[in-house]
């Protein structure tokens, strides 16, 4: 049954900031082969992944958080290079001498360092498969007829933790190459209105993808119970609304 509950399967738990930034984040807990897997819904399109004792955070953006309060990062995957996915300060604040930067040839020439990966790569970091997938637009553009993300700027990823693949899809359309992607288990899917998916590309893109956990995310004030209603024949996707800030 595709379930919109803040509860079902899911950990509530607080992650209080210091006074000034009183944020509260929603958690969810899944299992895997390897142990459990948190995942931290900080807002927008920044997540927080914590397994086997290592962090992993997708795209850090301090307008949302305050990151020299939380864990420090093993993995930091970031998918384009908007200022609102690749903030500086917020990599700072969460990185070490070992933290591995996964980054875009965008961000580079930003004059962010850290490992560079092209759609298409697949590379193990710190235990981890990580693979950088397609993430552009094809029909929500910019006046001047220009994409809002070009097609090869941008990544998303497809992290295998555990028995489990995890796609986390960046700044997209519904493209194309969705249907290659095979054994997807939990899936992040962008909504956030004009520059990713409207409610019905998230829920083609779902359908090709057929994750087990749909989570959509990084959709602003876009209507997601219009989502779960396109998705309710479907009860193999269990798609779960949570707060994105």
């Amino acid at each position: 049954m595709i379930k919109k509950s803040f509860l079902a399967c899911a950990v509530l738990l607080a992650l209080a900031l210091p006074a000034g930034a009183q944020n509260v984040f929603q958690k969810d807990t899944i299992s895997t082969s390897r142990g459990d897997l948190t995942i931290t819904f900080i807002g927008h399109a920044s997540l927080m992944f914590s397994f086997g004792g290592k962090t992993i955070y997708v795209d850090p953006w301090g307008k949302l958080a305050d990151y020299s309060t939380l864990p420090k990062a093993d993995i930091v995957l970031v998918t384009h290079d908007h200022f609102d996915h690749l903030d500086r300060k917020a990599l700072k604040d969460v990185a070490t001498d070992r933290t591995s930067i996964v980054i875009t040839q965008g961000c580079e020439k930003q004059g962010v360092q850290g490992i560079i990966m092209k759609n298409g790569d697949v590379r193990t970091i710190d235990g981890l498969e990580i693979e950088a997938v397609p993430a552009y637009n094809v029909v929500n553009k910019r006046p001047d007829g220009q994409p809002f993300h070009p097609k090869g700027t941008g990544n998303g990823y497809v992290i295998t933790i555990g028995d489990k693949r995890v796609y986390v899809a960046g700044d997209t359309e519904n493209i194309p190459e969705m249907k290659k992607l095979a054994g997807i288990d939990i899936a992040f899917l962008p909504m956030n209105l004009p520059y990713t998916m409207t409610s019905e590309m998230a829920a083609e893109a779902a359908l090709a993808i057929k994750p087990k956990i749909l989570y959509p995310y990084h959709f602003g004030d876009t209507d997601t119970a219009r989502l779960v209603d396109l998705l309710k024949k479907n009860p193999a996707i269990d798609v779960r609304i949570r707060k994105m800030n």
